[in-house]
C-alpha cells in the first residue's frame, strides 16, 4: 500500500469545496452485505440457489415475477429484510463528517438499491439511486405509472427453499402483484422517474460544484455505471479517489488509486485528517 497515495487523498478531501460519493456494491461489504461478485460469491451468500444452480443474473430478471412470483419475492423479500436489519459501517459516518466541513456538502451517486446511505443519515434528497430502490414498489402490470414506499411491506421467506409465502406484496390500485422499483436485467417495465428526478437534482448540484472531489468506493468494471459517473465528474480536475481492493486502476493515470476495502481506506484517511 502506497502511503503517499493515502496522504494525497487526505489532502484532496481536506481542501475540498464539495464531495461527490460514487458507490458500488463494495461499499456495503464491510457492513456484512454480499456483493454478488460472480456466481460463486452469490451462491456462498445464498446456498439454496447453489443447490438449484440458479445464478444472480437469472434471479434478477423481472420475468420471474410473472412466471414464479414466490421465487422472485423469495429473493427480493429476503434482501429487503436483510437491508432493513443491516447497520451501516463507520465509513458512512466519516463521509458525512467530511462533507459537512465543505461549503457545497455531499451528494451520493450509487448503483446500490439497499438504502444504506439514507439509513446512515444522508439526506434522501442528496442521494441518487441510479438503479432504483428495494424500499419502493411499482405495479407489475403497470396499471398506473406510480411508485410507492415499501415501508409497510413484510415478506415472509422460507429460508430452506428461498420461496416467499403468501400474501405477496400487491398494488394498492388494482390488487395485482407488486414488484420492487429496481432496474433488473432485461427490464423494459421499470419505472425510472423517481431515479431520474434524483439524477436531475444531482446534475444541478454538479453544475454549481464542478471542482467537487470525487470519492469512488467499491465500484467494479462488470457493471461500470458508477465508474463512468465518477470519471465524468472528475474529468476536468482529476480529483478522483478510487477505492477498490481488486480493480483500483485509474485510466490515463489521473486520480488516486487505493487498493483497499472501503472501510479500511476511509479509516486510514481519517487518521491522516485528524
Amino acid at each position: 500500500m502506497n502511503e503517499a497515495e493515502l496522504a494525497r487523498a487526505a489532502e484532496l478531501i481536506a481542501g475540498a469545496d464539495a464531495l461527490l460519493v460514487c458507490a458500488g456494491a463494495g461499499m456495503g461489504v464491510d457492513s456484512g452485505l454480499p456483493d454478488f461478485r460472480g456466481d460463486e460469491g452469490f451462491w456462498r451468500a445464498y446456498p439454496p440457489y447453489a443447490r438449484l444452480g440458479i445464478s444472480f443474473v437469472e434471479l434478477a430478471d423481472p420475468e420471474h415475477f410473472a412466471s414464479d412470483p414466490e421465487l422472485a419475492w423469495g429473493f427480493y423479500g429476503h434482501r429487503l429484510g436483510l437491508y432493513r436489519k443491516t447497520v451501516p459501517h463507520h465509513g458512512f459516518q466519516l463521509l458525512r463528517e467530511w462533507g459537512a466541513r465543505t461549503t457545497g456538502g455531499t451528494w451520493v451517486f450509487t448503483s446500490n438499491v439497499d438504502g444504506q446511505f439514507q439509513r446512515a443519515g444522508f439526506p434522501a434528497d442528496r442521494v441518487a439511486e441510479v438503479h432504483g430502490s428495494i424500499h419502493h414498489l411499482q405495479c407489475l402490470d403497470r396499471c398506473r405509472d406510480e411508485i410507492w414506499p415499501a415501508g409497510d411491506v413484510d415478506v415472509e421467506v422460507d429460508e430452506a427453499t428461498m420461496r416467499a409465502r403468501h400474501p405477496l406484496p400487491s398494488c394498492p390500485e388494482c390488487g395485482g402483484l407488486a414488484r420492487p422499483n429496481i432496474l433488473m436485467f432485461g427490464d423494459y417495465d421499470w419505472l425510472g422517474q423517481r431515479s431520474q428526478q434524483q439524477l436531475d437534482r444531482l446534475q444541478e448540484w454538479r453544475r454549481a460544484h464542478r471542482a467537487a472531489v470525487v470519492l469512488e468506493l467499491g465500484a467494479g468494471t462488470a457493471v461500470p455505471t458508477v465508474r463512468r459517473q465518477a470519471e465524468l465528474a472528475s474529468a476536468g480536475t482529476g480529483a478522483l479517489i478510487r477505492i477498490n481492493p481488486r480493480e483500483p486502476e485509474v485510466r490515463h493515470g489521473r486520480g488516486i488509486e487505493l487498493p483497499l476495502p472501503a472501510l479500511d481506506a476511509l479509516s486510514r484517511i481519517a487518521e491522516l485528517l485528524r
